[in-house]
């Protein structure tokens, strides 16, 4: 699975965002997309900076040869006024959905902080152009990475207090607080504002999972530098690479005693037919001294969550247990072959120095039917034929 991990130990911005990723692809081509938005009289670059010794990418949004704030008046803008200058942008229908989703999430924020309607929100510095490009550098680089998950670590939020248009505000603003609900998050040691409402929200869009880096082959990492200076280097990290999570499985557990065997039939044909790697159930002596089962199913780490949906709506459980395992597996492929009695498809199975190979019990079952002959004879006929047309 290639999975993209992101650091934000020092909080996350829109155009630090943007650095990091841009280093994980052709920055060139990067570039060329954002030139080519078609946003009046703004240019995109990608600088080297240095935060602790450490280089990596600063990326700047000029309007008219200067950045933004400085010496500029800040527009404001309405969710509707974002949504015309997104739609007139350069870009891919869906890096545009994508851009207007960050957007829409930003405006549920702004709109919860201060009791408003959506479309009665007015943007401040999140509406000014550097805005709308560090968001759309950041959906367009999304859409060149394609990566499998997103994983985010916990963010440094910062501390202390912040000017903004509506005034003094406490670090994190409103607005990114309320963003970052269910999201693990802190302070930090630094006593400024580290993670904008713009990160926040993009952090909240892409990110499949948030929690420490997990095991991952490595291939790039790229580091999106911020504006401002601090002891810790200023600096979002991205690493982009291959995780193991497909060998992984999920073992799904739950105790059963009210059920009737028609029922939990039934509900393991369903985990089946939706996907489940495997579904058994163990014979066992509950509380009481009643008679009852083990109820396990056996799923990949992707589908987890329909399964456990499927288990409780299905079976009578109130609770169930969660194991992840390491899969070891053959490498397997299916084949077909030729018989007196019509076509049959072997499975192969290799890897460790071992192989194997068995005839379909599908196709075996069906000839039976069919023939009278019992499987056991089907498959020594059937063998015996495939290895005398090798020869």
């Amino acid at each position: 699975m290639r999975i993209l991990y992101l650091e934000c130990s020092m909080g996350a911005a829109g155009d630090m965002l943007a650095g990091a990723l841009s280093e994980l692809v052709d920055r060139d081509e990067f570039l060329t997309k954002m030139n080519s938005l078609g946003l009046e009289n703004t240019e995109i670059t990608a600088e080297t900076a240095e935060k602790c010794g450490i280089q990596g990418t600063q990326i700047r949004v000029l309007i008219n040869g200067e950045e933004e704030g400085s010496g500029h008046t800040h527009s404001h803008s309405h969710p509707s006024d974002i949504r015309e200058i997104l739609s007139g942008l350069n870009i891919p229908d869906n890096v545009r959905k994508d851009a207007e989703a960050v957007y829409r999430l930003i405006a549920e924020a702004e709109a919860h902080v201060h009791g408003k309607e959506v479309e009665e929100i007015h943007f401040h510095e999140v509406g000014n152009k550097d805005a709308i490009a560090d968001i759309t550098a950041v959906c367009i680089l999304m859409d060149m990475i394609k990566p499998d998950k997103v994983a985010v670590s916990p963010v440094a939020t910062g501390s202390g207090q912040v000017h903004c248009a509506h005034g003094i505000l406490p670090v994190p603003a409103p607005a990114t607080a309320y963003l970052l609900q269910g999201i693990p998050s802190y302070a930090g040691s630094e006593t400024e504002e580290l993670c904008t409402p713009t990160g926040a929200a993009l952090l909240k869009y892409f990110g499949d999972s948030f929690e420490t880096m997990p095991v991952m082959r490595t291939e790039k990492i790229g580091y999106g530098m911020g504006k401002k200076d601090f002891a810790s280097a200023n600096c979002v990290r991205a690493f982009l690479g291959e995780t193991a999570e497909n060998n992984s499985v999920v073992e799904l557990v739950c105790n059963l005693d009210d059920m009737t065997p028609e029922e939990i039939g039934f509900a393991q044909e369903i985990l089946m037919e939706e996907g489940a790697l495997d579904v058994y159930t163990t014979s066992v002596y509950m509380k009481k001294n009643r008679p009852g089962w083990v109820f396990t199913c056996m799923c990949r780490a992707k589908d987890k969550e329909r399964m456990l949906e499927l288990m409780f709506r299905h079976t009578t459980t109130l609770g169930i247990r969660e194991n992840v395992s390491r899969r070891h597996a053959l490498r397997r492929s299916i084949s077909e072959v030729e018989s007196s009695y019509g076509n049959v498809r072997i499975k192969k199975s290799s890897g460790f120095h071992t192989e194997t190979e068995k005839l379909e019990y599908e196709d075996l079952a069906a000839i039976a039917r069919k023939t009278g002959l019992s499987i056991r004879e089907l498959r020594r006929r059937i063998t015996l034929e495939t290895d005398n047309n090798k020869e």
